[in-house]
């Protein structure tokens, strides 16, 4: 077979593996999903808890930066969520799910809902919206409240669109994530230095 011309990718090698340094004696080459996370870690994104109340009435939720606007007519959004996440089983039975986004001060509820385990909703303070899915009242500034339209299963998650039928939200500076590090907007430094906050564990 002839070799491929340079700058063009084998069919047969990674497209994450172009451009990749050999690696050093006695060190494992980084695999294509070390590199795939390492790349979207340079994709700063703001914060949100996906929320749902489950078929046995229990409300379920997950910190979730993957959040995307879809169309403003009507208007939807998505998430993707774990395939064997209790949220996404949640909201797939419930056909309801709330985003809400999370304020600079809003990195407890972001560390909560990503600490795998335990009764999340008992540590932080939450209502049942009007159309029944919980809305956290600590950490976030702006809800949307979602009516499931679509769910497309992509490898271990699932890409969940949802049609806003009600927002609200308040004054607030928006918590980001980048780098695996909390931050907020520039010029908005809680610590008055612009430190990031470290990675949840």
């Amino acid at each position: 077979m002839a070799p491929a011309e340079p700058g063009v990718t084998s069919r047969r090698q990674s497209p994450l593996a172009v451009g990749r340094p050999p690696a050093a004696d006695g060190e494992h080459a980084p695999s294509p999903q070390d590199e795939y996370r390492e790349l979207m870690s340079c994709f700063p994104t703001g914060v949100a808890v996906v929320t749902s109340l489950g078929a046995d009435g229990v409300p379920r939720g997950l910190t979730c930066s993957a959040l995307a606007s879809v169309t403003l007519s009507p208007p939807t959004l998505l998430v993707c969520l774990h395939l064997d996440s209790g949220t996404f089983r949640a909201v797939r039975s419930n056909g309801m799910f709330a985003v809400n986004l999370l304020h600079s001060d809003g990195q407890e509820a972001a560390h909560l809902f990503s600490t795998p385990g335990g009764d999340r909703f008992s540590k932080i303070r939450w209502r049942t919206s009007a159309s029944g899915v919980p809305l956290l009242v600590d950490g976030a500034f702006a809800h949307a409240e979602c009516r499931v339209t679509g769910t497309i299963s992509v490898g271990d998650h699932a890409v969940v669109i949802g049609e806003a039928i009600a927002v609200t939200r308040t004054s607030a500076v928006p918590l980001l994530y980048g780098l695996r590090h909390f931050s907020v907007w520039p010029g908005h430094e809680r610590n008055g230095d612009g430190a990031a906050d470290p990675q949840p564990s």
